[in-house]
């Protein structure tokens, strides 16, 4: 029988597979469709645009139930239901709409994370949220691989048809996984101590931090870059192996970043590098001159993205108290939602008027301003950053 970790990792697995199968090929299918570079950057924007709103009161409604694994289930139920609806109606309204409903199933992602992190000991948060993160990217990893080969031979509509098999797997598995029946002295929930968590200007870098981050993801990865490829003559298969070769690296690299990193380089000097690097590739992606050039863009892209985007999740909630973690991590996941939602609208918007390749350099410039915010206003050490929210 399996252990609690190992199952609640499995499903985590099976959730990032159900809503990345179809990633990689979703923004040229939708040009395909007939969509101008707004209305793709709008579909890819749906998914941080509902998450974002639902966030901060799935968080409060979390900790207000001391539930999560309730919630953890709907969302693999929303997920089928959004991934059919493309399935059985394809057209650009539809995934628009299944976007959304994905943005609504990404809300439960805080359960997740907070669910997880449960499992460890406080001083363990960050090597938590290290594993979670890699199981996230593992199951990404696992659906754009698998969905290459469907694309190739079954053709971009099935994509749809393999998340909802992903997500109805996991739903049936997420049934069985172990939650905590009740926390002993817990408080009941209280907005004025959720207000004054929220207000910590440490917990409000971090989140900005963390929406630059989104940003510059969902804006490339995510969003333009497989536009990019399909001009270099890249295939379905082709633009899997583009996500393949982003996510591959993030396996390995989330787990390292808050274990490894942060004990021999700090938070600091970790978050610098990451979003230096960051920066850099994204000016260089539609300047790419072959796919084997993008491919190795994307790697490396990949590892900057894995050793960042976890050690801000980690100091989202390190020191926070175990029946207010939900509730802030909804805080900080409906903020970095944010930048899911205005980096591809931004990107988009900026194609259409002036080229992708200005589109790219523009956002490019959030991962600078990232690294100027870390150097004049710091980041403090994980075992002090939040120690006000925890007290």
């Amino acid at each position: 029988m399996l252990n609690k970790k190992t199952l609640f990792c499995i499903v985590t697995g099976l959730f990032w597979f159900s809503m990345y199968a179809y990633i990689p090929q979703m923004t040229n299918y939708a040009k395909e469709m007939g969509a101008s570079y707004k209305m793709i950057g709008i579909i890819a924007s749906a998914y941080g645009f509902s998450q974002t709103i639902l966030r901060i009161p799935l968080g409060i409604v979390s900790d207000a139930l001391n539930k999560r694994k309730i919630f953890i289930t709907l969302g693999l139920l929303i997920i089928i239901l959004s991934t059919l609806s493309v399935f059985a109606l394809p057209n650009t309204y539809t995934l628009l709409l299944a976007r959304l409903l994905a943005g609504v199933a990404a809300a439960t992602w805080i359960n997740y994370t907070v669910m997880f992190s449960s499992y460890y000991e406080s001083s363990q948060v960050s090597k938590a949220m290290g594993i979670i993160n890699a199981t996230n990217k593992a199951g990404q990893f696992a659906a754009v691989l698998a969905g290459g080969f469907v694309s190739l031979y079954l053709g971009v509509r099935y994509l749809f048809l393999l998340s909802a098999i992903g997500g109805a797997v996991g739903f049936i598995l997420s049934l069985s996984i172990w939650e905590e029946k009740s926390m002993t002295g817990k408080k009941p929930f209280q907005l004025s101590a959720m207000l004054s968590m929220i207000s910590n200007k440490d917990i409000i870098h971090v989140s900005v931090l963390a929406i630059f981050s989104q940003v510059i993801t969902y804006s490339t990865a995510f969003g333009f870059t497989p536009l990019v490829a399909s001009n270099l003559g890249a295939s379905n298969f082709q633009l899997s192996m583009l996500a393949i070769f982003f996510n591959f690296p993030q396996i390995v690299f989330a787990a390292l970043s808050g274990i490894v990193f942060v004990k021999y380089l700090g938070e600091k000097t970790t978050l610098l590098i990451g979003f230096g690097i960051s920066s850099v590739l994204c000016m260089l992606t539609p300047f790419s001159l072959s796919l084997k050039m993008l491919y190795t863009l994307q790697i490396i892209s990949g590892i900057a993205n894995a050793v960042t985007f976890p050690l801000l999740m980690g100091l989202a909630i390190h020191n926070v108290a175990s029946d207010s973690r939900t509730t802030i991590m909804g805080f900080f996941q409906a903020m970095y939602g944010i930048g899911m939602i205005i980096g591809p609208i931004l990107m988009g918007s900026i194609g259409d008027q002036f080229g992708l390749t200005m589109g790219f350099f523009v956002t490019g410039l959030f991962g600078i301003a990232a690294m100027v915010s870390i150097a004049f206003v710091g980041v403090h050490d994980s075992r002090k950053i939040l120690s006000k929210a925890g007290n």
